[in-house]
């Protein structure tokens, strides 16, 4: 029987260091992290190989539910699966969750729930911002990273959009995408 644990935080800016201290105490034989969104399964290569890594008899500890899962979706599909291997589940802030009695479960998916409520309103709360920042004139999105003058001077020279693509380090699609409607001059392969 192993005590794994799993922390993740939404980006570069933020630190792990919190809740590897805590998983440390706990303590867990191995800790995955990782820096990626947690609204999402997808692309959360950490949270895959922990999952492939637990055996039955395991526990999985995580610091919150957000940090596991932040739609309710994702995070009882992970307990599922958890559950049909034979691995436990705890975490610690939220210590009334035991996925072994059904008291604990309930907590479980209402505490899920306020995690997937929060991202919805904090989403909300990102919406209104950017189109009160738009509205203000502050706002103009990201800005443009790929300029159409370098793809036309590229193309000038003789390169095709395979070349141009790799000169500049962006996708092929991307040079596509700027020449837009003119793809016309785009007949090169190379």
């Amino acid at each position: 029987m192993a005590v794994v644990g799993y922390g993740r935080v939404s980006s570069a800016g933020q630190s792990l260091d919190v809740q590897v201290e805590q998983l440390k105490a706990v303590p867990c034989d191995r800790i995955f992290t990782e820096t990626r969104s947690g609204t999402s399964t997808e692309g959360r290569a950490a949270l895959e190989e922990m999952m492939r890594y637990v055996r039955e008899g395991d526990v999985l500890v995580v610091t919150r539910l957000d940090r596991l899962a932040r739609s309710l979706t994702d995070l009882s599909r992970i307990i599922d699966e958890l559950g049909a291997k034979g691995v436990g589940f705890r975490c610690l802030q939220q210590g009334a969750v035991d996925t072994t009695k059904p008291e604990g479960r309930l907590m479980l998916q209402l505490l899920g729930s306020v995690a997937e409520f929060e991202t919805a309103i904090r989403k909300d709360r990102q919406m209104e911002g950017i189109a009160k920042a738009k509205a203000a004139g502050k706002y103009r999105g990201r800005p443009q990273s790929i300029q159409r003058e370098q793809i036309e001077a590229l193309e000038a020279e003789g390169l095709g959009p395979t070349a141009i693509a790799k000169r500049l380090g962006i996708g092929r699609s991307s040079v596509y995408r700027v020449r837009g409607a003119d793809k016309s001059i785009m007949t090169k392969t190379a």
